[in-house]
């Protein structure tokens, strides 16, 4: 092997290795899609997948996006709170629904969450974060130190 060949498998495996591990921000206006559904149970994640799954969870274009810094009750699994904590997050999962396509929203993103598995972002519609207006409307808690008051 050639020192150009050895010196361009280098560099190709530099490239993928920096794009593995590169952090992924980055900011992008979206304009809302048209009644973005709520995503069905056993629904296929696809590349064009845009759904919202609940109060704190999205997939964009294929992308599933966990907003940060919130946290909503969970609808299907019932954690703590039985059918009360089941409804709460419904309300959270239907105000994220009529916010989302109700203007125009920026999306922020950081990197991966803990699982590697979805895409950590700040969702704003004029500059305000969604989490924050599903916090003042008694919706969500502040993650990871709000108390889930739903759990009582």
């Amino acid at each position: 092997m050639t020192f150009a060949r050895i010196l361009a498998v280098v560099w190709v495996a530099t490239i993928a290795l920096l794009a593995a591990f590169w952090d992924h921000r980055g900011t992008a206006a979206v304009e809302p899609v048209a009644d973005i559904p709520l995503c069905r149970v056993g629904q296929p994640n696809t590349f064009d997948k845009t759904c919202i799954v609940d109060g704190d969870t999205i997939w964009l274009h294929g992308t599933n996006y966990r907003l940060k810094d919130f946290d909503t009750p969970e609808p299907r699994t019932n954690i703590c709170g039985g059918f009360e904590e089941i409804d709460l997050a419904r309300a959270a999962t239907d105000r994220l629904h009529a916010l989302l396509n109700s203007d125009s929203w920026t999306i922020e993103t950081f990197g991966f969450d803990g699982t590697g598995q979805r895409t950590l972002a700040t969702i704003r519609i004029a500059g305000e974060d969604v989490g924050d207006v599903l916090i003042r409307e008694g919706l969500a808690r502040r993650w990871p130190y709000g108390e889930e008051f739903w759990c009582s």
